[in-house]
């Protein structure tokens, strides 16, 4: 789930995936060893939870696990293993049973030459990419993605709902990462797919504080990003799929895909966009475990009383 533009929030979660993990309680050291991390229930069968090396990503990995859990089945938690070089060949030798990932994302890792970018495009051709032991279940509304966005303000005084909406707008100044200026989805895009014309301003890992200081108008910024709510930000809709959809999913060893839908669609049809940046708004703000981050979430989400 890497790219160049995600220096800002990687920078955010080394800080907080610290916090996270001492809050959390997690084992030091290889994460696909051999032994262990936590287990719980008396069911018979172990199913193997993975996350990757990121906070946002091992929350959503607890409420799978906790979720599995509360269905009578044993929990092997194998968190913070690393990015996709890692996890996955895990997860096709069978190591791993299931763990959070990103549609648009992972659609591109096994099929570099994708073209898909809206949401149900890229979940349809993601089911027809993956290894043939390999199964996606069903995406939830939350996604962890590039987006653009605007002050609360800024928003009102010009009517903006959309990236649209931004084409009637005059002076619009974007600010990102150096790389955004020559990325698809960047200046050249808004002209091209939305006919907006923009200013480009390199604000690096100060974006945010420059969106929020006035300096730029139009922050890309990710959208399970907790700055968003915690500096109530607006995130412009996309409907013309500028940017490339990565929606959270839950991929699954296929031996256990039906079984695991059962217990996990329902949950991500409860994780939504805004739930999410709730969720990391707590660990990064409020320094709130992992576990019961998820304990939290599942009982208020009707799942535990």
């Amino acid at each position: 789930m890497f790219t160049a533009l995600n220096k800002g929030r990687l920078a955010l979660g080394a800080v907080a995936v610290g916090a996270a993990l001492a809050l959390a309680g997690c084992a030091s050291g290889d994460p696909l060893s051999s032994e262990p991390q936590a287990s719980s229930s008396s069911g018979s069968e172990t199913i193997v939870v993975g996350s990757q090396a990121y906070y946002s990503n091992e929350i959503i990995a607890e409420i799978y696990a906790q979720a599995i859990e509360n269905a009578g089945l044993t929990v092997e938690r194998k968190f913070q293993i690393g990015q996709r070089d890692a996890y996955l060949p895990a997860l096709e030798s069978g190591e791993v049973d299931v763990i959070p990932e990103y549609t648009g994302n992972l659609l591109q890792f096994y099929k570099p030459d994708a073209t898909e970018t809206k949401s149900d495009d890229v979940y349809k051709a993601l089911a027809s990419a993956l290894p043939t032991n390999l199964a996606v279940l069903e995406q939830a509304s939350a996604t962890d993605q590039d987006s653009y966005n605007v002050t609360a303000a800024y928003a009102q005084a010009n009517g903006l709902t959309s990236i649209a909406d931004l084409a009637k707008v005059q002076g619009v100044i974007l600010g990102g990462n150096a790389e955004l200026e020559e990325r698809p989805y960047g200046p050249s895009g808004l002209q091209s797919v939305y006919g907006v014309n923009v200013t480009f301003s390199a604000t690096g890992d100060t974006t945010v504080d420059a969106l929020a200081a006035g300096t730029v108008n139009v922050a890309n910024v990710y959208t399970a990003d907790p700055r968003i709510q915690s500096q109530n930000l607006v995130t412009l809709t996309d409907p013309k799929g500028l940017f490339l959809a990565s929606n959270v999913v839950p991929l699954v060893n296929k031996d256990l895909s039906s079984q695991l839908a059962d217990i996990l669609n329902p949950i991500d049809a409860k994780l939504t966009p805004e739930g999410l940046v709730e969720l990391n708004v707590e660990s990064v703000d409020q320094q709130r475990s992992s576990a019961d981050i998820a304990k939290d979430w599942l009982q208020k989400n009707g799942f535990t009383s």
